[in-house]
């Protein structure tokens, strides 16, 4: 059988392969951050993964960073996050909320008028989206202390706020340049106090983060990701070797879930390096194909791998893979676009029953 349909451990969890849908933003939530029908049906559509981690979830009304991204920060948006658990649970899958404040990747115009939250008062480059279209980000607030142990804190709300929302456990998004990484990371972070300095110190929101998580779901529930040197939206460390290989030492006795790990063109061997200090499920991803996934897992480099624009455009991803039959296309211009089904819940499964 193929190594990438056998069962696997994750967590509390034995799930039925080792194909793991990615985290992918869609912009489909209502303006005030609340999901729809047709997130529901997207999600139940992919629930033969072995393992679905959810688009990126604003924890609090501040960390939310693009238009039409989703919240769990009221009970209308539980509420609307339960149906879609209740629907993957009914075809059987597994589902994980992922975590994502966003920081300084914000803008006024998505806060309300607030100015976006950072450990530094130091602006990214670029621009954010918002209902208006791209506009030049602006210098965040630096968060005081006192503010950061409240950001901790809403973080492990959320979280209890997704297990009540029927999710089977929380991913802290660590990568990408949004928050965590903006605490991890010495080009962003220049704090005098607790959370800023030494590498030891820019790890602390990170691990108090995942603390908070796991105080409310259970370390087993509790999963990670990082993107060492994605360098996305600003980021830049000194040491990125350093900073990485003693966060992961950190994590070693925490009990989490699963390290995820996606590396986008360093030349350094991160896999290599993080999973034994590790030493719990290790996930793969980015840019992988069927050929490449087996060989991961051929190779004992990790024990299952994520998928992203293939699960997007393939909704029975699994069963594609069993049969080695061809896989559909994904369709860019529609990766983000307004609540509609194109290029979001319209593309076709395999009919099993003619195949047979």
């Amino acid at each position: 059988m193929s190594n990438t349909l056998t069962p696997v451990r994750i967590g509390r969890y034995t799930i039925p392969n080792r194909l793991v849908m990615a985290p992918m933003t869609r912009s489909r939530a209502s303006d005030d951050g609340v999901v729809g029908d047709l997130t529901v049906t997207y999600y139940a559509q992919r629930a033969t993964a072995g393992l679905i981690i959810s688009e990126g979830v604003f924890p609090s009304a501040l960390g939310k960073g693009y238009v039409h991204t989703p919240g769990i920060e009221t009970a209308e948006q539980v509420a609307a996050w339960k149906k879609v658990t209740d629907a993957v649970h009914a075809r059987g899958g597994r589902i994980f909320m992922q975590m994502m404040h966003s920081g300084r990747i914000s803008h006024p115009a998505l806060l309300n008028g607030a100015t976006p939250v950072a450990p530094s008062a130091i602006p990214p480059a670029g621009q954010a989206w918002t209902s208006a279209g791209q506009v030049d980000f602006v210098t965040p607030r630096a968060l005081s202390t006192e503010e950061v142990a409240g950001v901790i804190d809403e973080y492990r709300q959320a979280t209890r706020r997704a297990i009540e929302a029927g999710f089977d456990g929380v991913e802290l998004h660590g990568a990408s340049g949004y928050l965590p990484e903006q605490f991890l990371s010495s080009g962003s972070n220049q704090r005098q106090d607790q959370y800023g300095g030494s590498v030891e110190n820019r790890a602390r929101f990170m691990l108090d983060t995942l603390d908070a998580m796991i105080a409310e779901a259970g370390a087993d529930r509790v999963g990670l990701k990082i993107s060492p040197e994605m360098n996305y939206n600003s980021i830049t460390d000194a040491d990125p070797q350093q900073t990485y290989r003693h966060l992961v030492e950190q994590l070693r006795g925490k009990g989490l879930a699963y390290l995820h790990v996606a590396l986008f063109g360093t030349q350094t061997d991160y896999h290599g390096m993080l999973r034994p200090l590790f030493g719990g499920t290790y996930l793969i991803g980015s840019g992988l194909t069927q050929q490449s996934a087996e060989a991961i897992l051929a190779e004992g480099k990790a024990e299952a791998t994520v998928f992203g624009a293939a699960f997007l455009a393939n909704p029975d991803l699994p069963e594609r893979f069993r049969q080695d039959a061809a896989l559909n296309q994904p369709d860019r211009s529609t990766f983000f676009a307004p609540p509609t089904a194109q290029g979001y819940i319209d593309y076709p499964a395999l009919d099993t029953a003619e195949v047979a």
